[in-house]
């Protein structure tokens, strides 16, 4: 079988940064990741290839939205290369510098960090640096523009919130240039896919993936940087079991030639790759459900495995049909969300840690492609009223044989005004909620044990303050229905293989690597003792950064796998 110095699995913020880095120390590195590349210009757009754009292997989909349903909560992730980049809001927000518990209650709430901001600042800077972080450029036109920007720091300032443009991954403009939509970007093409990348054109499409390589994702940037350094990516690659051998570890897994459609033949192949040091980074829900299903491969894995869940304090809210006086008379406040990318700002609301009253979050504007605008707007209830009015100035004007042509006006009377989307914004909160879940195997399947009581009262508040936003921009607020239900949708899901300072407190140390398992390092969301708080990729792929220096430097060291010590 082939023979690496180290296989990661998973090509998300913590995989992706780990086998650069890796690949840059010259280190033989080979990347293992189950779902397909996608260039730019190949992320569904029409119902026929969104319907398949889904992952879920049983009924033969091998799309990038993998949804995981739970008794309480939903969590949607990312299959393909580059992780959840591909469909991430491109936020590199730093976890608060105050926002990492370091004492004893912390410890016993399930919360001790045992790492800090000052121990992750030179990985943030150079984590920033190579996915190009830089803030919306809302001073320069057309950008000035951006209505829910401005909505969103008139609310921050009547609040009393501060509110801040956080760092994208985003390229608004070519360097010493002002910045503009849809140019091309200097040396856009030299990446992993060979194909052109154009400036952010605005169109809200980020949650979908980039067709136009606007966003620094992962595969444009680190991944690219990997092969050019000598890395193996191997897509349509599964892994299902490991095991520790005298040379390292042996990786199982099958592997799917998926094409340019997600598509696979009939059989899938399997396959044994061997390394010297092993690197888990498939998720919060994927590195832990592959720990528990090959439990019995590691002995002396920590108990801790499979606890403090944590769905980041995500929630969901809306601003209905705002309304703003202008001249002394009410009018329609517009919003447009659907232009520029998803998010652009952020305010917060403090911490009981950093001087607030309870457990503190961030709010985001949120945008959402000119297409879902249409769906709400031309609804099943209201287009046929409009179609059906439409017809009947058309059959009167034929019969009466009028010469006027006035099929402009009857057109725009057919359509809707579109007012109830260009007024309303969607509205991501997510923060500190308690760490409280556990994962474990049900019949095989990843459970998760984990409710909203503990965190009532940071979900209250957010609850609250989302309503505040909304009536300081005179709209009507709207929770997300499913909350009604206790039920909640992450989109950062985090913990379930945590850092602490020994194998009884958490799975790993503070340099990702797995206690009672020398050899096996984890690099991504599931060693966060507890949420981030803001937007967790950026400190996910900090913490790798920082574990593959401690990688690179057992090798320099001709430290064997059974030779790597963990942090005590």
């Amino acid at each position: 079988m082939d023979f690496f110095d180290a296989v990661v699995i998973g090509s998300g913020f913590g995989g992706s940064v780990m086998t650069s880095r890796l690949a840059e120390a010259d280190l033989r590195v080979c990347l293992l990741e189950r779902g397909r590349a996608y260039p730019p210009g190949t992320f569904p757009r029409g119902p026929h290839a969104t319907a398949a754009n889904f992952w879920a292997p049983e009924r033969g989909l091998y799309g990038m939205f993998d949804v995981w349903s739970f008794s309480d909560l939903d969590a949607v992730v990312c299959s393909g290369l580059g992780g959840g980049s591909l469909i991430y809001a491109n936020v590199l927000l730093r976890k608060p510098e105050s926002w990492f518990p370091q004492d004893d209650s912390a410890a016993g709430a399930g919360e001790f960090w045992p790492i800090g901001y000052d121990q992750l600042v030179a990985h943030y800077k150079r984590v920033e640096t190579a996915l190009g972080a830089q803030p919306y450029p809302a001073a320069h036109e057309p950008y000035r523009g951006t209505r829910k920007t401005a909505a969103m720091r008139e609310a921050a300032r009547r609040l009393g919130l501060d509110w801040e443009l956080p760092p994208l991954a985003v390229t608004f403009g070519n360097p010493g240039q002002e910045p503009a939509p849809g140019v091309p970007i200097t040396g856009g093409e030299n990446n992993l896919h060979g194909v052109p990348r154009y400036t952010c054109r605005l169109v809200g499409e980020c949650d979908l993936g980039c067709n136009f390589g606007s966003k620094n994702t992962l595969d444009l940037t680190y991944l690219s940087t990997a092969v050019r350094r000598g890395a193996e990516l191997r897509t349509g690659c599964e892994v299902k079991s490991f095991e520790p051998t005298d040379e390292g570890f042996a990786i199982s897994y099958v592997e799917r030639p998926l094409n340019g459609n997600g598509e696979v033949p009939d059989r899938a192949e399997r396959h044994v790759v061997g390394a010297h040091r092993l690197i888990l980074a498939a998720g919060a829900l994927g590195t832990p459900y592959l720990l528990l299903r090959n439990r019995s491969q590691f002995p002396g894995i920590s108990p801790a495995l499979g606890t403090r869940f944590s769905g980041n304090g995500d929630f969901l809210g809306f601003v209905l049909e705002a309304r703003e006086k202008r001249g002394g008379v009410e009018l329609p406040r517009l919003m447009d969300p659907s232009f520029g990318p998803v998010i652009t700002s952020a305010m917060r609301m403090p911490d009981r840690l950093d001087g607030g009253s309870g457990r503190g979050f961030f709010i985001e504007d949120a945008g959402v492609p000119d297409f879902v605008n249409w769906l709400v707007e031309q609804n099943a209830l209201a287009a046929p009223k409009h179609l059906l009015r439409f017809l009947l100035h058309r059959g009167w004007s034929h019969l009466t044989r009028d010469p006027r042509s006035e099929v402009g006006r009857q057109l725009s009377g057919a359509l809707s005004k579109g007012l109830l989307t260009a007024t309303s914004l969607p509205l991501l909160g997510m923060g500190r909620d308690v760490p409280d879940g556990r994962m474990r195997l049900r019949d095989g399947h990843l459970d998760l044990d984990w409710d909203t009581a503990a965190s009532d009262a940071y979900f209250g508040r957010m609850n609250r303050t989302m309503r505040e936003v909304s009536s300081a921009l005179g709209g009507h607020y709207a929770s997300d229905p499913l909350s009604y239900l206790n039920r909640l949708i992450t989109v950062h899901p985090l913990g379930g293989a945590p850092m602490g300072r020994n194998r009884q407190e958490g799975v790993v140390d503070s340099h990702g690597q797995v206690y009672g398992c020398p050899g096996l390092s984890i690099a991504d969301g599931s060693i966060m003792p507890g949420p981030a708080g803001a937007n967790p990729s950026l400190t996910i792929a900090a913490l790798a950064d920082r574990a593959a220096d401690r990688v690179i430097d057992d090798f320099g060291r001709g430290k064997r796998p059974s030779e790597a010590v963990n942090d005590s």
